[in-house]
């Protein structure tokens, strides 16, 4: 429209009749036409200036839009606009498994995280987790900080992050909101042998190049083996879910050491794997597990083409030196494993969308075992492995945006059929 109106002001000077007007006449007719210019420049001044605050504010609360999870910071140099964002996940869930009187409908968990952008390179992300609705000291409930980090662009396609934040690990331990995985509970190897959402305290560098190879590696606090009760099934459940420190008081003697690859050189494909490793003594005086060594590694894949999205994940975990604790412990339930692993392979196919809904049936089938093997120990004291669990879920995500999903399932158990269930969930993002 500005140069609509230039153009004919510049031709009405062009088209102007000099023989006859007096040069007093053209010379007032040019001042007017000037000053008509210069407010016509003003005007458009204003509109590319505030045009261009509107896009820098938009580049920053894009970029920090989505803290839940470590990505390569891509803000635009020389921004230093502050911005805070608030976002979150949750999700309820209703089981019923064979023995109806066991049926539960639950709050899972109730997430709600801030994040803050310091300027063009700083930014800060946090995680506050809720989960079964209500915690109290005679409640199952638990309040918890689930991430809490500093992260900062060294320099292109290089960040530091120093606080808690997420381990590298598997395919959903830093993408576990309920719109990003398929099934209405988390599957077992990614809960049972990497203990999602799994994460440490530590310092960490990660970057990026431009064949599409990421990778991610640092110094953390690690798991602490004298929390171990052997009377206890919590490490059946899982061997590192129960000796993990979460940041809480964590004991940090003895810190460990991990690195991701993840390679994304085509699209709608990701291949990766991870390594964990760091003593688990943690110093404690007496200790009979001083010198044992906490290992675990993953290798991941995920493939999206078309309709499709495809996925598998095995993960291993061993910890060394465990000989004294067991042979001490020999007659307890629930000894520590000598090694640890879970595999799954997972179809999942988008059948039917109009819009942002979208349907989509999946089946996945896991095998995992937390005790796998045992250290040996003298005769008559020897420990059988557990024997292998494999679960098969069957089910469906309708997406009634990419913001709300529900779910449906069936899950089978070869080992004990009496846990067999059919599960229903509601999931959503913000």
């Amino acid at each position: 429209m500005q140069r609509t109106k230039f153009i004919f002001l510049f031709a009405a000077i062009l088209l102007s009749p000099y023989s006859n007007a007096d040069d007093a006449d053209l010379r007032a007719r040019i001042d007017r036409l000037e000053a008509e210019i210069q407010a016509l420049k003003s005007e458009l001044n204003q509109v590319n200036s505030k045009t261009e605050a509107i896009a820098s504010q938009q580049e920053a609360i894009s970029q920090t839009a989505n803290t839940s999870a470590p990505a390569s910071d891509s803000a635009t140099p020389g921004t230093a606009l502050a911005t805070t964002t608030i976002y979150g996940y949750g999700e309820i869930n209703y089981n019923h498994p064979r023995d109806s009187s066991q049926t539960q409908a639950d709050l899972r968990r109730a997430v709600f995280g801030f994040g803050h952008r310091f300027d063009d390179k700083t930014r800060f992300a946090s995680e506050f987790e809720f989960e079964h609705a209500v915690a109290s000291s005679s409640d199952q409930g638990e309040a918890e900080v689930e991430q809490f980090y500093i992260d900062h662009r060294l320099a292109q396609n290089v960040n530091l992050k120093a606080g808690l934040f997420l381990m590298p690990f598997g395919l959903l331990n830093e993408s576990h909101e309920p719109t990003s995985y398929y099934g209405v509970e988390r599957n077992f190897v990614e809960t049972a042998i990497i203990p999602s959402t799994w994460r440490e305290g530590g310092l960490g560098v990660y970057g990026s190049t431009d064949f599409g190879l990421a990778w991610d590696a640092g110094v953390t606090t690690g798991f602490d083996l004298s929390k171990w009760d052997p009377t206890s099934n919590e490490g059946t459940d899982s061997p590192l879910g129960s000796v993990h420190q979460e940041l809480q008081l964590a004991k940090a003697k003895d810190l460990a050491v991990y690195g991701a690859l993840n390679w994304r050189g085509t699209p709608g494909l990701v291949v990766g794997a991870s390594l964990f490793t760091g003593r688990g003594g943690q110093g404690t005086p007496g200790s009979l597990v001083e010198h044992s060594r906490v290992m675990l590694w993953d290798a991941h894949a995920r493939w999206a083409p078309g309709h499709w999205d495809l996925s598998a994940v095995y993960a291993k975990g061993t910890i060394s030196n465990t000989e004294d604790f067991n042979l001490v412990n020999a007659f307890q339930p629930t000894p520590i494993p000598k090694a640890f692993y879970g595999w799954y392979g997972q179809a999942a196919y988008r059948i039917w969308e109009k819009g942002d809904q979208a349907l989509t049936p999946f089946v996945r089938y896991e095998r995992y075992n937390t005790a796998s093997a045992y250290v040996a120990l003298p005769a008559g004291l020897t420990l059988d492995p557990l024997p292998t669990e494999a679960v098969t879920t069957a089910g469906v995500n309708y997406q009634l945006n990419p913001n709300v999903v529900f779910k449906a399932d069936y899950q089978t158990f070869h080992l004990d059929s009496a846990r067999d269930r059919f599960d229903l969930g509601l999931g959503l993002t913000f």
